[in-house]
């Protein structure tokens, strides 16, 4: 039995890392295709680079729903949307060595569309529980037509960027250099190898949450979240090094708007029904607003991520893990239902 936790656990760092190489070629591609096509800052963060970099998060969605673990793919996207919002700002801010800029666009656009984002998401799962309840208390059934509330509204915020680069004003070369038909084929290499690597990885976590007994939405939050959210870290990173701050934290807000008004749904229209159990998703969304808050407060403050505030954040993302280990292994009282 050890051993093959071994092998399992073997299996998750070399997918991890396959995941890394598929989310550079698709985030290259998608970057550089952006400019190409002159899109603005932040709709190059918010639409073009977070989607390709949410890829691993969506497909982790569609695999563990085909796999029948539903709660596993919701628990990686929750997960990784609190990893997002505190840790890849605070990477962000600590290795660039200086403030990562931020404007107010950024603040008063896409924050707060993020923030209502959340909180969509999170009445649509309270209307599963009041129109369509489930079996145990304070469960409900999200069905296809409540999948396409979150959806719609995403239609609206793709709207509200494409409005944006209507208005924007660029270049009608492109980014000179670019051999558009290459990038394609990296984007598309990079789609093949996440969605094997992401299928190997949802089911090496599933294999020793069994073994170990854990709940399902919890491996989700930290085990899959953490491994998909990895390419997340590495372009911000590498934007704030670039000087290109806005982009970033676009990519950040943007990467989890996507996450949970179309990776969740998406796992939904696919499966037809997902029971969700509200008592375990409260807690987790009242963490996500409480996270989201937080980043948004210091983004607003100078309009920039100080080290000081980036160091905040990655304190705030390791209380939230003590807490969810805690709680998993019962040292503390339970917020958190058992399983």
């Amino acid at each position: 039995m050890a051993a093959n936790l071994l092998v399992e656990a073997a299996i998750i760092a070399a997918a991890t890392a396959a995941i890394w190489k598929g989310s550079e070629w698709l985030e290259m591609a998608s970057e550089r295709l952006a400019a190409h096509y002159g899109l603005p800052d932040v709709v190059q963060g918010a639409i073009i680079v977070a989607i390709g970099s949410s890829f691993p998060e969506l497909a982790t969605v569609v695999v563990a729903a085909l796999d029948g673990s539903m709660p596993l793919g919701v628990g990686a996207i929750v997960g990784s949307a609190i990893f997002n919002v505190l840790v890849i700002p605070a990477a962000a801010g600590i290795l660039t060595g200086g403030d990562v800029d931020s404007n107010r666009t950024l603040v008063y656009k896409e924050a707060q569309f993020y923030m209502l984002a959340v909180s969509v998401l999170l009445i649509t799962f309270a209307l599963a529980v009041i129109y369509y309840p489930g079996e145990a208390s304070l469960s409900g059934v999200v069905t296809r037509p409540l999948a396409v509330i979150p959806l719609a509204l995403y239609g609206l915020y793709v709207f509200i960027q494409y409005q944006d680069t209507a208005d924007h004003q660029h270049d009608t070369g492109g980014e000179d250099g670019v051999a558009v038909r290459r990038q394609w084929l990296f984007l598309l290499a990079g789609l093949a190898v996440i969605l094997v690597a992401v299928e190997n990885l949802v089911h090496s976590v599933g294999v020793i949450g069994q073994a170990a007994g854990a709940d399902e939405f919890l491996l989700g939050v930290t085990i899959l979240a953490a491994a998909t959210s990895l390419p997340d870290t590495l372009v911000s990173v590498r934007a704030a090094r670039d000087n290109r701050g806005v982009t970033s934290l676009a990519n950040v807000l943007g990467s989890n708007t996507f996450d949970l008004l179309v990776a969740i749904p998406a796992g939904v229209l696919l499966v037809g029904a997902w029971t969700v159990d509200f008592a375990m998703a409260v807690p987790m969304f009242g963490v996500l607003t409480a996270a989201t808050v937080l980043l948004f407060t210091t983004l607003r403050t100078d309009l920039a991520l100080s080290t000081v505030e980036s160091y905040a954040l990655l304190g705030t993302y390791l209380a939230f893990v003590a807490w969810v280990v805690a709680e998993t292994v019962g040292a503390i009282g339970g917020v958190l239902p058992s399983g």
